[in-house]
């Protein structure tokens, strides 16, 4: 027995307890969104950090996909379930990158970079999804669906497939990567193009699961938010269970926000970290209602009309905004808004690195440059800056296909075939 208590899952709004088993993503009296206290792990501190660490790589190729996994690893603070229920492929166990170019671009003495795009579907997604999917697993949902700008819906496809359960997801039409779709289609989803933007179709797949009943996995379900905790967990173990002074994150629909301030604040509660790092919320300035509310005190719930490079947070009204400002909030958080031509700019110097990522994950990076700019984060400062998702996720955006007005520094050049264009190429390179 690992925990003194049962998993407890309430609605925010109206205090309805529902059962662990529950199918709902959201309250089914007031569709209120649902918050989930896990059970109460015996141990805290030191002796739960170590329970954490012992884990670590003690089942190899042998062990299951849930023994192996970088989420079920911290089971405890994540769902209480036996191993034959758990959807793992397994995910996680992503590593944290430090390039001195990447540092010297933030101005920062050692930013790190924790890179979720190295999960199996190559985004953060992976994590909230295996809870989700093992979720539905448990509550025998016979079909599952999403709204996506890609990610989510690549993810979901792949997970459902594993557990046998039919997935539909919805999509803005001619507004999604052709690589996020094509893993979408490929894992067997049934896609449909919506003619509208995230936000229509997010709107779409809520009323269907309300009036169709199917199973809901954006992060609207409070499931995916504990699995996607893990990525803050996953990061402290890595850092020898010493809180950096700072984490920035891409925003967009506030899921990783929320579930980043979830995370730090049960990891400070059960002594595992001593403080709580601040989190920087990167928004492009064309999808930036998080930000705006931000400089408000939070004061106006803001929607706009999203338009940016960065597909995977053009997101124009935030499903889960009461959840980010509380993160905000425990965490002493800050929102800001960068351009396009940064997130290309930050782009370009994580993927020179031979690091690479999707154009969203760079708004991170892109984030803590202008906070050093303004002398909010010193140099000195413990920085850890979160890629979302993997390059080959947006591949118009690595090769100057996108919206931006910054040309790519190192975009292909068509040439004819012949040695002299070759040569010519070589003997202009490094040249401005």
């Amino acid at each position: 027995m690992t925990a003194s208590s049962a998993t407890i899952i309430s609605c925010a709004s109206c205090g309805k307890v529902l059962d662990d088993r529950t199918p709902h993503s959201t309250c089914p009296d007031c569709d209120g969104m649902l918050d989930i206290t896990p059970a109460t792990p015996l141990v805290r501190g030191t002796a739960l950090a170590q329970l954490f660490d012992g884990r670590l790589g003690i089942h190899g190729a042998r062990g299951s996909a849930a023994s192996q996994s970088g989420v079920w690893r911290f089971r405890e603070l994540v769902l209480q379930t036996d191993d034959d229920s758990i959807v793992s492929h397994p995910e996680g166990n992503t590593p944290v990158i430090h390039r001195r170019s990447v540092s010297q671009y933030a101005g920062v003495d050692s930013l790190r970079m924790k890179h979720e795009g190295h999960n199996p579907t190559g985004s953060f997604k992976d994590r909230g999804m295996t809870v989700a999917i093992t979720q539905a697993r448990r509550c025998g949902a016979t079909a599952i669906a999403c709204a996506s700008t890609g990610n989510t819906s690549s993810s979901l496809a792949s997970y459902a497939a594993h557990a046998g359960i039919p997935a539909l997801v919805l999509v803005p039409s001619g507004r999604i990567s052709m690589g996020k779709l094509a893993q979408t289609v490929a894992y067997g989803a049934r896609t449909l193009l919506v003619r509208g933007d995230f936000d229509d179709c997010l709107r779409l797949v809520r009323e269907s699961a309300r009036s169709l009943g199917v199973y809901l996995g954006n992060s609207l379900n409070p499931f995916r938010i504990e699995g996607q905790k893990t990525i803050i967990f996953e990061l402290l173990q890595q850092c020898g269970w010493i809180a950096p002074d700072w984490i920035a994150l891409p925003a967009g629909n506030l899921g990783n926000t929320s579930a980043f301030g979830k995370a730090l604040s049960e990891a400070h509660q059960l002594g595992l970290i001593d403080r709580i790092p601040r989190l920087l919320c990167v928004q492009a300035n064309g999808a930036a209602p998080f930000a705006l509310g931000f400089a408000e005190r939070f004061a106006t719930r803001h929607q706009v009309r999203a338009e940016t490079i960065a597909t995977a947070i053009r997101i124009g009204d935030p499903a889960s905004w009461d959840r980010g400002v509380a993160a905000i909030r425990v965490t002493n958080g800050i929102v800001i808004a960068v351009s396009d031509d940064e997130i290309t700019a930050a782009k370009s110097a994580i993927d020179a690195s031979g690091v690479g990522c999707e154009p969203a994950s760079a708004a991170s990076v892109a984030g803590v440059r202008a906070l050093v700019s303004q002398g909010v984060i010193k140099p000195h400062e413990n920085v850890v800056a979160i890629l979302t998702g993997h390059v080959l996720k947006d591949p118009e955006g690595s090769i100057g296909s996108g919206t931006s007005s910054r040309p790519r520094p190192n975009a292909p050049i068509e040439i004819d075939a012949d040695l002299a264009s070759v040569e010519r190429v070589l003997r202009n390179s490094g040249k401005s």
